[in-house]
């Protein structure tokens, strides 16, 4: 099994070469970036993301994998996780319980089955070090040696870090490992809007994660100062046999009892998305660190909600949304380095970004994602904190999109956004108010409750001007009411 595990590797085959993909989502992305002086990007190694998007008669399954030194671990994640549970694996009769148990199982099986792909690599390895002289290799015959030692460094080393979206009996269970996000933006059918980030990042600020490796014998104090172990910041990952198998010679783990950093996934769900109206984000840690090295941590899930939907209102296809966001990250992340303002230092470069939209419980007509009548509607409430996993930060906001043709999956179109500058046929994002709480709900954003609301083509006045998209009636009336001594009414546009 080993042995087939390996000509897979090495070929262009793949175990779900035939499992139909869904048409539900659409995935976004692009590489790492490093600039110049001038302002000028170049990538600095390949690609390292993976992701995965297939449906079955019964559930889908999605996910993104953020790989690091080199894309072997994810791409074989990407495979062998699909083929761990939809090759009938699966049945309509698991209950939750089931569905965890099945989830974790196939994440331990995915690293093993890694491992023995690449054992006779490893075991080469330890034979040529005890061949190899300490010292200077001076013979061709050991720098032939040397040289093959480090090509086989290479070939064993890196991992991936995973989050996973399983939709089985129309309830949602996410699993991760590492620091990959999950967000579900919802409309409730009580009329409650939210974005709910499920689950946390597996890092030493991480509590949780920082507990656990305080009862293997790890020093937590030590480990928050070191913040990343081995040059990753995740906790959990997937492959990296270095930490792994030799976590002893790594110093900030070596007094671990067992080992410490593992590939176990943490199991949300099942949530049921029964009469749940939105979309599921999946994003890699690259396309966070991009937002949170422009912006701050702070607002990061506030803002990718907010393009998700202005780009669904915009786009004709899930696919052309999803990577018109991804283009619109990479576009904020470099105009912020080459403005010189106080973030730029953290904008030097931005790993590989990925983005996997799913829309949740739409209309479909004929093959074909319709938005609902009135437009679809993506309140956004966010309870998200860098810090504590029980804060929240709600923002209000309100924004009305021009009308658009139907939304499907399909092919990437460039998207029409160009920096912060509405031109026609779009809309600017209006924040209205921000408040931070600690409840479950938020309010709605406006009197109908809607947040992105579809209206007719605007049509050009008798003097050639087009009407605005955005209402700031309820701006221009709390401002009066502030600055004025007048009545609120009569404040507007001059």
């Amino acid at each position: 099994m080993a042995a087939q595990r390996r000509n897979l590797m090495q070929s262009h085959q793949s175990w779900t070469d035939d499992l139909p993909l869904c048409q539900l989502c659409g995935v976004g992305s692009a590489p790492n970036c490093s600039y110049g002086p001038d302002g000028k990007g170049t990538q600095s190694h390949p690609n390292e993301d993976g992701h995965l998007r297939f449906s079955t008669e019964f559930c889908f399954l999605y996910g993104v994998f953020n790989g690091y030194d080199g894309s072997r671990v994810s791409s074989f994640v990407s495979q062998c996780l699909t083929a761990e549970l939809l090759l009938g694996q699966l049945s309509a009769g698991h209950t939750d319980s089931d569905l965890r148990r099945i989830l974790s199982q196939a994440f331990d099986v995915v690293e093993k089955s890694y491992f023995e792909t690449i054992d006779d690599a490893l075991a080469e390895k330890a034979n040529l070090q005890t061949q190899l002289p300490e010292g200077v290799y001076l013979s061709p015959q050991t720098q032939k040696m040397a040289e093959r030692l480090k090509a086989l460094e290479q070939e064993v080393s890196g991992g991936a870090t995973a989050i996973v979206a399983l939709i089985h009996n129309n309830k949602l269970y996410i699993a991760n490992v590492g620091t990959n996000r999950a967000l579900l933006c919802k409309t409730t059918s009580d009329g409650q809007n939210q974005v709910i980030q499920i689950g946390q990042a597996h890092t030493t600020d991480n509590d949780d994660e920082l507990t656990r490796l305080t009862q293997l014998g790890l020093d937590p104090v030590r480990l928050r100062q070191a913040g990343l172990i081995s040059g990753q910041s995740s906790t959990r990952r997937i492959g990296d046999y270095k930490v792994k198998f030799n976590y002893t010679d790594v110093d900030v783990l070596s007094a671990a009892k067992h080992k410490p950093i593992i590939s176990e996934p943490e199991i949300h769900g099942g949530q049921s998305l029964e009469g749940v109206t939105g979309f599921l984000l999946l994003m890699s840690e690259g396309l966070i660190k991009a937002l949170e090295s422009a912006h701050g941590p702070e607002q990061v899930n506030q803002e990718v909600v907010a393009m998700v939907a202005a780009e669904l209102a915009q786009q004709a296809t899930l696919e052309a949304a999803a990577q018109s966001v991804v283009e619109r990250v990479k576009r904020l992340h470099h105009d912020v380095y080459v403005s010189g303002r106080q973030r730029a230092t953290h904008c030097a470069k931005h790993e590989d970004m990925t983005l996997l939209i799913r829309v949740i419980n739409d209309t479909l007509v004929d093959g074909s994602l319709t938005p609902t009548q009135g437009g679809r509607i993506y309140p956004v409430s966010v309870p998200y904190s860098n810090h504590q996993s029980t804060s929240k930060t709600s923002v209000t906001l309100s924004l009305v999109m021009p009308a658009q043709g139907t939304l499907t999956n399909g092919s990437n179109t460039a998207s029409t956004l160009e920096g912060d500058t509405p031109t026609a046929g779009q809309s600017p994002t209006a924040t209205l108010q921000s408040t931070n709480t600690h409840t479950q709900s938020s309010s709605s954003s406006s009197g109908d409750g809607s947040l992105f609301r579809r209206s007719q083509a605007a049509q050009p006045d008798e003097t050639g001007r087009v009407p605005p998209y955005v209402d700031f009636s309820q701006f221009y009336r709390l401002w009066g009411m502030d600055h004025s001594d007048g009545p609120a009414g009569e404040m507007g546009p001059q």
